[in-house]
Order: C-alpha cells, then sequence, then structure tokens
C-alpha cells in the first residue's frame, strides 16, 4: 500500500486458556476466576444425538446476513458480493484474489495481511493460503530477506514493482504483517499447513530472526534502514511527505506483533525446543511494547512520533495516518490510547481509513467503530471499490461487530456482541470456521445464540461485556468467569459443548 500525502496518488499497490495467564502474556491482562476451571465446562445441551453426517465441501460466499439494521444488512451484502467479485482462479499463481489497484492483477503483502481476516470469513481458504506461501517463497538473503511487494496472476513479481533484485520496491513492515496475519489465519482456518508448511515455517523463522539481523545495524533488536537502501528497504508503510525515516514506529509496531503471533504459533505447533523459543518470543515482544510505549510517546504532543530520523532524532512531524499502525498492532498500551483516539479522524484515501474501524473495535471504542464501519460500506464512499475496502468491510462485521473469533488451537468458538443500541439484532449464517460453519445471532449485547451447522469443533465459549457472576445457558443459571480486554474492560464468559447440529443460547441476567 502507499499511504500517501494528500494530492499524492496511491499505489498499493487468543485464545484464553490458564497456561496463557500463568504466562503474563502483556497483551492479556491477568482473569479473575470466580469458580474453578472444571465449573466451566458446561455439559452439552440441545444436540441432535445422531450420527454426526459428513463435513460438506466449502463453498465460498455461503455466508448472509439478517438484522434490523437495513443499511448494515445491505453495506455488509455489497461488500461481500464486491470481495467475492476479486477471488481469482485458474490463472498461473493458483488461487488468488486481487489486493492491489483493480486492473493491476496483483496482490500486494500488506493488503493481503490486511484483507485475510475478511477472506476467510468468506471461505477464501485455499485463496489466503497460496498467496502467503508465494510470499513465504520470495524472501531471498539476495534481497536482504526481503520478498515480492506484490505478485502478479502470471505468479511473477509485478514489474511496476520489481525489475531486478538490485531494483525493487519493499515496506519493511511487509514481513512482520504477514506473520501475525498467518496466526490468526491458523486459528480461523485450523489448517495446520499454517504452522507446518517448511516454506510458511522457515518464513517465520527468517523473519523474526535473520530479517532482523540484516536491517539492525546498530544491534539493538530494531529495524533501520540507510538513506541508500532507497526503495528497496522503505522503513515504514508511509510514503506521504516528509524526511525519509530510519525507523518507523509502525515498524517496531509490527514487529511486536509478528514476535506474540510467532510465539502463539510455537505452542500451538508444539515441536521439541517451541516452548522455550515461544518464551524468547514473549519477552522480546514484551521488550518493544516497553520501549515503544516509553521511548516513542511524546508528552508534550499526546501522541507517538512517527519515525526515527537517519540522525537518531524522532520526526516530530504529524502523521495522522501513523497513529493507526500502532493501534491496529495492539503495542499501544490503554493509558496512551486514550489521547490518541481523541485525534485520530479520518485520512485522505480508502486505504488508510479501513483501519478506523477495527483500531477502535480492538480497544472497545465500539460506537465510534460502527460509524467508520458503515462509512465503508456506504455508496457514497469514493474508491469503495478498492479491493481492501469490501474485504475488511466483510472482517469488521463478523470478526469485531459480531465478535466471532474462532480459534483453532482450543477448537473452541468465541463470540462477544459489539452491537450499538441502534441495532437491535444480528443474525449470521453459514459463517465458515475451522473445519466447518455456524449460525450466530445476537440480541443486543444481552443475548446470543449459536447453531453449530457443520464441522469437528465443539467448543464455545460465549462472551459478554461487563462484569457478571451469573450467566444463564439455555435458562439455567451457571457461574461465570471475568478477564480484562486490552482496553482495561471487564468481560464475563462462560465455556460450552456445542455439538454438531446443537443449537445453544447464552443471556446475561434478566434476558
Amino acid at each position: 500500500m502507499r499511504v500517501p500525502g494528500a494530492g499524492r496518488r496511491l499505489r498499493c499497490t487468543v485464545i484464553l486458556n490458564a497456561n496463557a495467564y500463568a504466562r503474563g502474556d502483556p497483551m492479556r491482562l491477568k482473569a479473575r476466576t470466580l469458580v474453578p476451571l472444571s465449573m466451566l465446562l458446561v455439559g452439552s445441551a440441545g444436540c441432535t444425538g445422531e450420527p454426526e453426517p459428513p463435513i460438506p465441501a466449502r463453498v465460498a460466499g455461503t455466508i448472509t446476513i439478517a438484522s434490523d439494521h437495513q443499511r448494515l444488512v445491505k453495506g455488509f451484502e455489497w461488500a461481500r458480493d464486491a470481495a467475492l467479485g476479486y477471488a481469482r482462479e485458474g490463472d498461473p499463481v493458483g488461487k488468488w484474489f486481487e489486493a492491489a489497484l483493480p486492473g493491476r492483477e496483483a496482490f500486494c503483502m500488506r493488503d493481503v495481511s490486511h484483507q485475510a481476516e475478511g477472506a476467510l470469513a468468506l471461505g477464501l481458504y485455499d485463496h489466503t493460503l497460496n498467496m502467503m506461501r508465494k510470499f513465504a517463497a520470495s524472501i531471498s538473503p539476495k534481497r536482504d530477506w526481503c520478498g515480492y511487494w506484490e505478485i502478479d496472476r502470471y505468479d511473477r513479481p509485478a514489474p511496476v514493482d520489481y525489475r531486478s533484485d538490485e531494483d525493487f520496491w519493499y515496506n519493511l513492515p511487509a514481513n512482520f504483517d504477514a506473520v501475525q496475519a498467518s496466526e490468526r489465519a491458523w486459528e480461523w482456518t485450523g489448517d495446520p499447513a499454517w504452522l507446518t508448511d517448511p516454506t510458511l515455517a522457515e518464513f517465520y523463522r527468517r523473519t523474526l530472526n535473520d530479517y532482523v539481523e540484516r536491517w539492525d545495524e546498530d544491534g539493538d533488536g530494531i529495524m533501520e534502514s540507510p538513506e541508500s537502501a532507497g526503495i528497496r528497504g522503505i522503513p515504514t508503510y508511509w510514503e506521504g511527505e516528509g524526511p525519509r525515516a530510519a525507523t518507523g514506529g509502525d515498524l517496531v509496531a509490527a514487529q511486536y506483533a509478528a514476535n506474540r503471533a510467532y510465539a502463539r504459533m510455537l505452542r500451538s505447533r508444539d515441536h521439541p525446543g517451541d516452548v522455550s523459543d515461544a518464551e524468547e518470543r514473549d519477552a522480546e515482544a514484551a521488550r518493544l511494547r516497553a520501549l515503544f510505549n516509553e521511548r516513542w510517546w511524546s508528552s508534550e504532543h499526546g501522541r507517538f512520533y512517527g519515525a526515527i530520523l537517519p540522525g537518531g532524532a524522532f520526526d516530530t512531524t504529524h502523521v495522522p495516518a501513523m497513529q493507526i499502525f500502532p493501534l491496529y498492532f495492539e503495542i499501544v498500551t490503554p493509558e496512551r490510547a486514550d489521547p490518541l483516539f481523541e485525534g485520530l479522524d479520518p485520512g485522505v484515501n480508502v486505504e488508510e481509513n479501513s483501519y478506523l474501524a477495527e483500531a477502535h473495535y480492538r480497544y472497545g471504542r465500539d460506537a465510534r467503530a460502527f460509524g467508520f464501519l458503515l462509512a465503508q460500506m456506504d455508496p457514497g464512499l469514493a474508491r469503495r471499490d478498492y479491493p481492501e475496502n469490501p474485504f475488511t468491510a466483510v472482517g469488521g462485521v463478523v470478526r469485531w461487530l459480531a465478535g466471532l473469533r474462532p480459534l483453532a488451537s482450543a477448537r473452541t468458538v468465541e463470540t462477544r456482541s459489539r452491537l450499538t443500541p441502534d441495532v437491535e439484532w444480528l443474525e449470521l449464517s453459514d459463517v465458515p470456521v475451522l473445519d466447518g460453519s455456524l449460525r450466530l445471532r445476537h440480541e443486543g449485547r444481552e443475548s446470543t445464540r449459536l447453531t453449530h451447522q457443520s464441522g469437528s469443533w465443539t467448543r464455545w465459549r460465549a462472551v459478554f461485556a461487563g462484569r457478571y457472576e451469573l450467566l444463564f445457558v439455555d435458562g439455567e443459571p451457571i457461574a461465570a468467569t471475568q478477564r480484562l480486554t486490552l482496553a482495561g474492560e471487564v468481560e464475563s464468559f462462560v465455556e460450552l459443548d456445542l455439538e454438531r447440529g446443537g443449537t445453544r443460547s447464552v443471556s446475561v441476567p434478566g434476558h
């Protein structure tokens, strides 16, 4: 992606578990458990008892929506159909979807990483895996462990960005972005290829080791790009006006997110030595987060610096777009986030703005997030059809508004309604999750019903905003457990069995 200044042309081209809390994951604050974990494993109810039917072949794009909020329904249906219209098969590159400027017939590493969750919600599992494998295979020591910024339908680096190994375009946050997106894809699909495919596994390892070492000129564990690197190693996603950076704040944030993601994948893979390696990655993530929130914060301006300049000084130029990425990658602590969001307004292009809804949802600003999400789907939005926009709108509705979070590492599906008062109810059907599908209905934020349509997953974690000692499961009171969100807000949840073909409901007291 190019995130330009005004007037420039754009070209772009958790699972909660006891071990996670015991580790003190910096982004998962400790829960206050009211009851032993064994009391959370509520028995199944409302199931068929019949032999399980075979899992049907997945058909992309079967997801449907219903709601009393017709603007949301129409917007989602547009985003779904527009995104599916970009899916391609039969080309030399294999299954892919457009993730660059329409007409370029290519996909960009930043765009694919950002579009991935929407693509998975549409069932484009094979497309996403194929494209990420292509990026992973493209890294090379000859290019200082950079890959191809864009790959076209002919299975080649897009000529507009690549002329030779000495002359090509590359934004350094991209490798890290792809690692964190791959971890989310693993959790959504449960496909072990995301963990064990040799090309992907080497990409993760090289990115967190060789890539960092090659670009870390002063040995502090943070990458720097000399001016002599030119476009061959741009140290940020920002490409607008201002001096060339040595290190972008978004680069540090992306590196942090990649370390966290890689640690989770190592634990899921569970090969010899993976646990100790995961602990090292978690420790490095914690170091980067502390460093960023302390050193990169400007008390004078109430925001983060966007970059470090070649001489070592912070760039004092205010680039609003560069405040989005630290929030998106979750490196920002809650106390830093509050003033940051106050000045976070829509930018100059649709690509930049496609991050706004998710950044707000991540930090519990649901009402403003919903406004940004509706804006993405508004028929009057300029360049609404840019692929990143409909894909991320789908992801915003499914993953964030509906709060649907498949967790392959626990064979669990998690839900949490983030509906605002102007949406009384929302229902999503035939949603691809793990190796099957589900139907989800929220009544406000007070009641959720889930139907296990297909697949081998059998667990549901029903989460609700707020502190509740009890939640009602199929009408019966069950002790709830509490945890804290990234923003420091309390959530309450129960975990249930949910057999294939079964439907269960959970609600807060009084509903």
